[in-house]
C-alpha cells in the first residue's frame, strides 16, 4: 500500500498534520509532504541505515528505533525531506500508520486529497 496525494484537493485544513501520531506530514503551500514508502531495493534510507534500523514491511518502509544510533544518515538521503531526528536524535518518518486500519492522515483528510494507492492511474485526478 501506498500513499498517495492529490494536492489540488487540498483546502490546507492540516488534518493530516494535526492526526499524525509520528509528526511525519506536512503540508507546505497546500502539497503535503510524506515518506514515499520507496521500493526496498532503491531506497536510499533503508540502504544507507549502518545500524539496520529501517526494514520494509507490509509494503511500508518502517524505522526500528531500538536500533536507531541517530547518525542522520537517512535524513541526507531522503529524496523527500521526510525522514527527521525527534527530540531524543532518533530517526521518525511516516510508517503508514502500520499499527492501525489505515492511515490515519487519510481518514480525517475531508477533499480525499490524501489517498491509498490507485489500482488504476486513470482514476488519478489530473491537473488541469
Amino acid at each position: 500500500m501506498k500513499l498517495i496525494s492529490v494536492p489540488k484537493l487540498c483546502v490546507n485544513c492540516k488534518k493530516c498534520e494535526r492526526i499524525c501520531p509520528k509528526n511525519a506530514i506536512w503540508v507546505i503551500y497546500k502539497v503535503p509532504i510524506f515518506c514515499l514508502h520507496c521500493d526496498p531495493k532503491n531506497a536510499p534510507c533503508l540502504n544507507i541505515c549502518p545500524s539496520d534500523a529501517i526494514k520494509s514491511i507490509n509494503d511500508a518502509i518502517v524505522i526500528d528505533r531500538d536500533k536507531c544510533i541517530g547518525c542522520g544518515s537517512c535524513v541526507n538521503v531522503c529524496p523527500v525531506g521526510a525522514i527527521f531526528l525527534d527530540e531524543r536524535g532518533l530517526a521518525e518518518k511516516c510508517d503508514l500508520c502500520i499499527d492501525f486500519e489505515e492511515p490515519l492522515c487519510v481518514k480525517v483528510c475531508p477533499t480525499g486529497c490524501l489517498r491509498e494507492n490507485f489500482s488504476d492511474e486513470d482514476d488519478i485526478p489530473k491537473n488541469d
